[in-house]
């Protein structure tokens, strides 16, 4: 069993716990400073996750004094979608959830992302809860208080800040995923490495079957250090005016990977591993990069069992999908690993040399 790690987010009012370690979904009453007259919990999550783990969630938050109310929203990207979000907005009137109540949010990305925004717009925002169930949750989506939910014309459009009381990452929950589910994960863990912990490299490069295997011991230490970096980055940049943009490696290019494929063809970490091939390839042919580093990102996801190649797609579209981007400023900008354990941010290179790039994912 792993020993239990708690890393803060340092936001002054807004500061908040990340408690990482095995078997903490049983004691959510005692980890989470719930708010002084808070009375019902909706919990949001999936079908399969809340088989898995929904007693014992009950039970803890019972032991916390809150009515739990389950509220069940589909799987997958397509869930971030404004009928969803509209759907758990009637859901929280007919309980009534007031505005001391919680929302506490059991699950992946897309419950989190989803929760969070129900939760910042719910009688002009109730606190929430990040309870991740994956890895990909676990190492960055639930930490940070960025929710949204998505249109057709592009990933997360819209969406807010809202900062959780609590991120829970109890470990013990990934042993459960699908082998593609954690692989996925993967695919974000391995972007920390690039941009701030190379330690994160080392340990997917020396032990890949032990963290596609679901390793405790492994993954603990992965969810820990990646919990670590984007705690230290939201701390200093919350609203992505400066250094959070760097947390977006690989995901330029991913997101519009997403978007073009309907959401269907590729896991996030699936597509961002594509973005981060795209990324130090670019890199390198502008000089910016290391020589050797795609060629030591193509390995080490390789090694994780997550795509860097088969992908064809117009660069016309892409481009179409990446100008339309939320963080576009001045045309599109991109994040590039100048080594492992270090990124810049720059300004939109000359678009046949991103094309030429993109066609080389084929």
């Amino acid at each position: 069993m792993t020993d239990t790690t708690t890393i803060h987010v340092h936001l002054g009012e807004r500061s908040y716990p990340i408690h990482v370690g095995a078997d903490l979904l049983g004691r959510l009453d005692e980890l989470v400073t719930w708010p002084e007259h808070a009375r019902t919990a909706a919990v949001v999550t999936n079908g399969m996750v809340w088989e898995l783990h929904g007693d014992v969630v009950q039970a803890a938050l019972e032991r916390a004094g809150l009515a739990v109310e389950c509220i069940r929203v589909p799987d997958g990207e397509q869930a971030k979608s404004t009928d969803t979000l509209t759907a758990l907005w009637h859901r929280f009137a007919q309980i009534p959830l007031l505005r001391d109540d919680v929302v506490v949010a059991v699950g992946g990305g897309v419950v989190g992302d989803l929760a969070g925004f129900a939760a910042a717009t719910w009688n002009r925002g109730v606190a929430v809860v990040q309870v991740p169930t994956t890895l990909l949750a676990q190492v960055d989506s639930a930490i940070g208080g960025k929710t949204g939910i998505n249109l057709s014309e592009g990933k997360n459009l819209v969406g807010a800040f809202h900062q959780p009381l609590a991120v829970i990452s109890d470990v013990a929950t990934l042993a459960t995923l699908p082998s593609r589910e954690r692989r996925a994960g993967l695919g974000e863990v391995a972007k920390y490495g690039f941009i701030a912990d190379p330690v994160v490299l080392d340990l997917l490069e020396t032990r890949p079957g032990s963290a596609t295997a679901g390793d405790p011991d492994v993954l603990a230490e992965i969810v820990r250090r990646g919990s670590a970096v984007k705690a230290e980055v939201v701390s200093e940049d919350e609203t992505e005016a400066g250094r959070r943009a760097l947390l977006n490696y690989g995901h330029t290019v991913g997101h519009a990977i997403e978007a073009l494929t309907s959401y269907d063809t590729y896991r996030h970490g699936e597509a961002v591993a594509l973005g981060m091939v795209f990324a130090a390839r670019l890199g390198e042919r502008m000089g910016v990069s290391e020589a050797g580093l795609a060629e030591r990102t193509v390995a080490v996801l390789d090694g994780l069992g997550l795509p860097t190649r088969g992908l064809r797609l117009d660069p016309r579209d892409v481009w179409d999908v990446m100008s339309r981007d939320k963080k576009a400023r001045d045309g599109v900008r991109f994040v590039l690993s100048t080594h492992p354990g270090e990124a810049i941010l720059v300004d939109q290179p000359r678009r046949g040399l991103v094309d030429d790039v993109l066609r080389s994912l084929a």
